[in-house]
C-alpha cells in the first residue's frame, strides 16, 4: 500500500496521503513521498493544478510523535535527528510554494500542528464542515514554532498567538473567517468543490499562473515600493509572452484564445 497516492484527472493531479491508521502523520516516509511527488509534478507541464487530501478520518495530525520519540534514543538525545526532521519538513513546505502549479488543500476531520502548517502553506484550502484546526503542540510541551511560520503568514498576529499558546482548536467556519482557508462546504461536497476550484485554475494560461504564483510569494515579503517595482517588471515579462498577446487579442475580438501552452 502506497503511503501517498497520485491520481491524475486531465490537468489536475490529486495527492492523497494514505496512512489513515496514523491520521496521515508527516512521518519520515510521508515527508519524503510528498517532496518527491511535488518535485515530479513541478516538472510536469501537463499538470496545471494540484490537490492534497488525506484518506481516513483526518487530513493530517502533524508530525509522527512515535518516530520523534524513537529518535531520542540516539547518543545526542535526538538533536541531529530533530534538526534533520524539521529541515526536511521546511523544505517540503517550501516546495509547495515554489512549484509553478497552484496547490489546494482539501481538508477534513482535523488538521493539527504540522498538518495545520500544511494547510496554511498550500496556496488555497477548502474544508468540510466539522473540520478542526489547531497548533496544539503546547498542550504536550512542544511549542509549534515551525507551524507558526505558515500560520502567522495567513491570519492575524493576535489570533495566531492565541492558537499557539492555548492549543485550542478552531472550527472550519472560524478558520474561514480568519483567512486560513478559502471556504467551508458540506462534507459530501468537499471533493467536488476542491476539484471544481482546481479545474478553474487549470483552465487558465499555465505560463501566466506560473509567473503570478512566483511573483505573489516574492512580493508579499517586500515593502510596497519594492513590490511595485518588482511586479511591474513581472507584468512586462508576462505581456511579452506570445500566449498573453493571443489572449488579449482574443478578448478584443470576442473569440476563444488559441494558446500554445
Amino acid at each position: 500500500m502506497a503511503i501517498l497516492e497520485r491520481h491524475d484527472t486531465g490537468p489536475v493531479t490529486r495527492l492523497v496521503m494514505n496512512a489513515p491508521e496514523r491520521l496521515n502523520a508527516l512521518s519520515d516516509e510521508m515527508l519524503a513521498a510528498l517532496h518527491t511527488s511535488l518535485d515530479e509534478i513541478a516538472n510536469d507541464r501537463s499538470v496545471r493544478a494540484v490537490i492534497i487530501s488525506g484518506n481516513g478520518k483526518a487530513f493530517c495530525a502533524g508530525h509522527d510523535l512515535k518516530q520523534m520519540t524513537a529518535g531520542r534514543q540516539a547518543e545526542d538525545g535526538g538533536k541531529a535527528y530533530f534538526k534533520d526532521l524539521f529541515d526536511r519538513c521546511a523544505a517540503m513546505m517550501a516546495r509547495v510554494q515554489s512549484m509553478p502549479q497552484p496547490v489546494i488543500a482539501q481538508v477534513h476531520g482535523i488538521a493539527t500542528a504540522a498538518g495545520c502548517q500544511l494547510v496554511a502553506t498550500c496556496d488555497m484550502a477548502i474544508a468540510a464542515q466539522g473540520t478542526k484546526f489547531g497548533v496544539n503542540g503546547v498542550n504536550i510541551g512542544l511549542f509549534c514554532s515551525t507551524p507558526m511560520v505558515a500560520l502567522s503568514r495567513n491570519i492575524g498576529r493576535k489570533q495566531a498567538f492565541e492558537m499557539l499558546t492555548t492549543g485550542a482548536f478552531i472550527e472550519a467556519e472560524r478558520a474561514e473567517a480568519l483567512g486560513l482557508i478559502n471556504r467551508v462546504v458540506a462534507p459530501e461536497a468537499l471533493e467536488n468543490e476542491a476539484m471544481a476550484l482546481a479545474d478553474t485554475v487549470a483552465s487558465k494560461l499555465g505560463t501566466a499562473v506560473k509567473i503570478g504564483k512566483e511573483a505573489f510569494y516574492n512580493q508579499i515579503e517586500m515593502n510596497v515600493a519594492d513590490a511595485y517595482a518588482y511586479t511591474g517588471n513581472v507584468m512586462v515579462e508576462n505581456m511579452l509572452d506570445r500566449d498573453t498577446s493571443e489572449g488579449i487579442a482574443a478578448f478584443l475580438e470576442k473569440r476563444d484564445p488559441t494558446w500554445e501552452q
